[in-house]
């Protein structure tokens, strides 16, 4: 029994023991469990941060490709398999009016009916298909009229299959990539680059012609022992000289207005005048061609106006020169000017410092040549272009003078414009401002007593004898008019005889010419004077109309001035006279001596032949250096110096500068003058900088020289 309850308790012990066993065991699985579970834990946390992170990242992915789908100016589009919108671009939204993305869902097809025409679309959903079953992207070109503007616009479309590994084709991605003005782009600079190898073409041509004269004629003249071959050689010789001169002067003004760098000179001048030296350039021409030419002139223009005299010149006989080209025989050019009013600006922007009324002129050219299309007039204002490709071959010229009017034009503060027909003729006219001068023009019709004075002027042109009848209206003159020498002889029947007679040449009828020489013989009472008028050569018909009694000519086309001047002569108020009377001068400048850098022997010849008739003493120096050197040596011997740019050795300017450097009081008073076919503003900027007096261009003005050699020698 005691035995027994060993056992039992051995028995216990042993479960006991293999009880505790086991709770460690479980300890040990709890433990571990524990453990899984915190390692659960963290891993769910990671995850969730991971999670959360990546949320982050793709809220900024989805907003960078929203930003982008909204302001990319080509419409990308992403359509499922059933070509449906999955989303796209703002653009797209523009492009077939809907204002906002509510259409996502949409077929392509629905979406742009209405929008676009209906083989566009199809032409879309075609390429979409294909892209679709090839799995390969394509690129159309095509050209489409977007929202019914009427404007083709030239598209490329780029038709791109979404599909991946795992799932295959999902769709397809279209991006349509406006082109239309990169194609305008590459199309104008194609066209100019077209033009300017023509330009170029022609302007080889247009160059070499001249050339060719000028050297061939140079060759017949040194052959030729008669003086009168000679005589004709030297005329070709200046009117080729003339033309190349021209061209390269058309040259150098398109560079200029390229390199932005093309500016006005205003000065006070004669708007008559300006008219007046028009005439003088193209009268040559338009005789040789015959034609008929009036000018008129509005009387509401001011006489003195300031600004650009030169290029205004240069505008007008530019217009009037082409006028004339393209004007066949016996054809008739108008110019005509109009005053379209003032008003008062007090702003001073002219070197001339003054300010009052700025007045806007309209001047006309109106020929009856061949006239221009209306294609053509869109190329006439376009650099290095003309009407068409033919026009420089057949009637010369740079192409360029209606470009560089244009932009004088503007600058002038006007506009430029033409109206033409073919085979109707043409109107070319420009507007422009120019302040009102404050110089006062010579108004010696106001000093003569005009009350017992009657005139009589004949002409078979109506305008002719109204614009007689306006002049002497406003000088308060009795003028008569008649349209035909037998009309005029009745009138002297009737009325008796006039003091004054302007009668034309060329009449139906009792021509100048007969009318002059019955007046004549009739007798006149008042000693009549006979004014012939004509717009032709007067070595013509000069003996023949002296010889029946013609006192004075007087050419067309007729300037009020002009009409002023010779009667004012014959009055014994000689107008030029007393215009001149204070600054006519000699040109014996014997008592002179310059010295002339110029390093070009023939340049030399010219200077020395030019100004042979001076009398001026005259050194010579080939470079700057040796410029500086005679100078130094005998400075008091010259009263100016003409400075060439470009010499050997030491160019113009560093002599310039040496010179004034000079420990010489001589040095620094002596007037030194560029004399340099450098022309450009910078160029005579650089001249004033150095140091020099003045600036005269290449070729020389004789008369340019004469007047810088008065102002600086005759002070």
């Amino acid at each position: 029994m005691e035995e027994k309850a060993k056992l039992t308790e051995t028995d216990y012990q042993a479960q006991i023991a293999e009880l505790e066993k086991t709770i460690r065991k479980r300890d040990r699985e709890i433990s571990r469990l524990l453990l899984a579970i915190e390692q659960e834990k963290i891993f769910a946390n990671t995850k969730a941060n991971m999670l959360a992170t990546h949320t982050v990242a793709q809220r900024v992915r989805d907003r960078y490709l929203h930003l982008l789908l909204d302001n990319s100016k080509d419409v990308i589009v992403c359509l499922d398999q059933t070509q449906r919108i999955v989303f796209c671009s703002s653009a797209l939204l523009k492009l077939t009016g809907i204002t906002d993305g509510s259409e996502s869902g949409k077929t392509i097809v629905e979406l742009m009916k209405g929008s676009w025409d209906d083989d566009f679309i199809e032409r879309i959903t075609k390429n979409i298909s294909e892209v679709q079953a090839s799995n390969e992207l394509r690129n159309v070109p095509v050209e489409v009229s977007i929202l019914g503007d009427n404007e083709l616009r030239k598209l490329h479309i780029n038709f791109i299959p979404m599909s991946s590994v795992e799932t295959g084709n999902e769709g397809a991605m279209a991006i349509f990539h406006d082109v239309t003005e990169i194609e305008r782009a590459r199309e104008y600079a194609e066209r100019a680059s077209a033009a300017k190898s023509e330009f170029l073409s022609n302007m080889s041509h247009e160059i070499r012609t001249p050339m060719n004269a000028i050297i061939g004629m140079t060759a017949i003249g040194k052959s030729s022992s008669d003086m009168e071959r000679k005589d004709y050689c030297f005329n070709r010789i200046d009117g080729a000289s003339n033309h190349l001169l021209g061209i390269i002067n058309d040259i150098l003004d398109m560079s200029k207005i390229e390199a932005n760098k093309f500016e006005l000179s205003p000065v006070e001048f004669n708007f008559e005048n300006v008219l007046r030296q028009v005439v003088n350039i193209v009268s040559f021409r338009i005789d040789e061609k015959q034609q008929k030419f009036k000018v008129n002139i509005d009387n509401a223009i001011p006489n003195i106006l300031i600004g650009d005299d030169q290029r205004l010149v240069q505008i007008i006989t530019n217009l009037v020169g082409n006028a004339v080209k393209f004007t066949p025989d016996g054809g008739s050019i108008y110019l005509n000017t109009i005053f379209l009013g003032e008003e008062n600006d007090n702003r001073i922007e002219d070197s001339t410092g003054t300010e009052g009324s700025l007045c806007t002129i309209q001047i006309e050219v109106i020929d009856s040549g061949i006239g221009i299309s209306p294609e053509q007039q869109t190329r006439l204002f376009m650099s290095f272009q003309q009407a068409e490709s033919g026009t420089t071959r057949k009637f010369g010229g740079t192409g360029l003078g209606l470009v560089i009017s244009k932009n004088i034009v503007e600058m002038m503060g006007g506009r430029i414009w033409v109206e033409s027909e073919l085979g109707k003729g043409s109107t070319f006219a420009f507007t422009f401002q120019a302040r009102q001068g404050t110089g006062k023009s010579t108004d010696i019709h106001l000093s003569i007593d005009w009350s017992d004075v009657r005139i009589l002027a004949v002409d078979d042109d109506p305008d002719i004898l109204m614009y007689f009848k306006e002049i002497m209206h406003n000088w308060g003159v009795h003028c008569d008019t008649a349209a035909s020498g037998e009309e005029a002889f009745h009138l002297v029947e009737t009325n008796g005889d006039y003091h004054f007679y302007f009668i034309d040449w060329k009449m139906q009828g009792l021509d100048g010419i007969q009318l002059t020489k019955a007046l004549k013989e009739k007798g006149s009472k008042t000693g009549s004077v006979v004014i012939m008028i004509s717009s032709t050569e007067w070595n013509m018909i000069k003996e023949d109309a002296m010889k029946v009694g013609v006192d004075k000519f007087l050419s067309k086309p007729l300037f009020q001035s002009s009409i002023l001047d010779v009667i004012t002569e014959i009055l014994g108020t000689n107008k030029q006279q007393v215009k001149h009377k204070r600054h006519d001068v000699s040109v014996n400048f014997s008592e002179h001596h310059i010295l002339l850098a110029e390093d070009v022997e023939i340049n030399r010849e010219i200077v020395l032949a030019l100004l042979e008739p001076t009398q001026l003493w005259i050194d010579c120096a080939e470079n700057g250096a040796e410029a500086v050197r005679m100078f130094s040596e005998e400075p008091d011997r010259y009263d100016m110096i003409f400075m060439d740019l470009q010499m050997p050795e030491m160019d113009g300017l560093e002599a310039t500068r040496q010179i004034r450097v000079l420990e010489i009081p001589r040095a620094k008073e002596i007037p030194i003058i560029a004399m340099t076919a450098n022309v450009f503003r910078e160029d005579i900027e650089n001249c004033l900088a150095a140091g020099m007096n003045g600036h005269i261009g290449k070729p020389l003005d004789f008369e340019e020289v004469l007047n810088t050699l008065r102002q600086y020698l005759h002070k």
